[in-house]
């Protein structure tokens, strides 16, 4: 039996699938790769926000595992939508990477008053605002090298990337400085990958078993939980980072105007991934003041 390994065409995307493959294929599996290009890598100009939120880098490849083109759909666990569609199953959390954000190109400390950072990610932005209001933050888009590539040309001194990116590419020399996540918080899933199978397709779910690890499972069912119960249409920039320990999850989260502004983080501990998740996020929205921020952000 030969499984099928759905995955984005991006460079570190392939390289993420080989692993997943590399894996498989030690515990005896054979592997194919389907490349497949989304609606995402198509479209390189307009805002990540405004391309209608989580989904674009995964919404093909989870169809194609649901028409039978592909076993298996190997995600970046920050690109799934809130909510996994019907006939889909979330199989496997193989071990998480690193989950922080880096900066290459220059330290925050070391950036100069009114110094350009690049990112394409809302919270990120607000996240870099509310620290350093003076800073010039455009847009950034494109595959991993032509991101990283940015630092230090046009005009731009510092890039935002994920650390397990470099890490799985090998880079972390580029890396001028580790964002502390009790500020700058994670995007939920970031660092870890998702590996999705049909719901029905029993034989491939025991098959990825083994590369399941229990305490990044944990920890991104908790991520999740909080994401699904903010919405899909969350219209504000959010982040939530889990971690699994002594049998109950602990998971910090943050609501944030887009703007730098103002920010809202708590968090919570609980022997449930999902109620954790779930009461981090209605807190953040209904008792902490989120509500306000997203209320702010549809009237503007």
């Amino acid at each position: 039996m030969t499984l099928r390994l759905a995955t984005r065409r991006s460079p570190l995307a392939l390289l993420q699938a080989r692993y997943v493959a590399e894996r498989l294929e030690a515990h005896g599996v054979d592997t194919v790769l389907v490349p497949i290009e989304t609606s995402g890598d198509q479209n390189l100009t307009d805002p990540l926000s405004a391309l209608g939120g989580q989904g674009i880098f995964a919404v093909e490849i989870q169809r194609a595992v649901l028409r039978g083109d592909a076993d298996i759909a190997v995600h970046s666990a920050k690109d799934l939508p809130s909510v996994t569609p019907e006939g889909v199953v979330l199989a496997c959390v193989p071990e998480r990477r690193d989950a922080r954000d880096v900066l290459v190109g220059c330290s925050l400390a070391d950036l100069a008053h009114g110094a350009t950072v690049a990112t394409g990610s809302p919270r990120r932005r607000a996240l870099l605002l509310e620290r350093r209001p003076d800073l010039n933050v455009v847009e950034l888009r494109g595959n991993m090298a032509s991101r990283l590539a940015r630092a230090g040309q046009d005009g731009v001194n510092a890039v935002v990337a994920a650390a397990a990116a470099l890490q799985r590419l090998e880079q972390e020399s580029l890396i001028a400085e580790f964002l502390d996540p009790s500020w700058f918080i994670p995007q939920v899933g970031q660092g870890a990958l998702a590996l999705e199978c049909r719901v029905d397709d029993s034989e491939t779910i025991r098959l990825v078993g083994p590369l399941n690890n229990v305490d990044a499972s944990l920890a991104l069912e908790a991520e999740r939980a909080f994401l699904r119960e903010l919405g899909a249409g969350c219209s504000i920039p959010v982040g939530a980072h889990a971690a699994w320990r002594e049998g109950v999850v602990h998971i910090t989260g943050v609501m944030a105007d887009p703007f730098g502004r103002r920010s809202v983080r708590h968090a919570v501990t609980d022997a449930d991934p999902r109620v954790a998740g779930t009461v981090l996020a209605r807190y953040l929205r209904d008792d902490c003041g989120g509500g306000a921020l997203v209320a702010a952000r549809s009237s503007e």
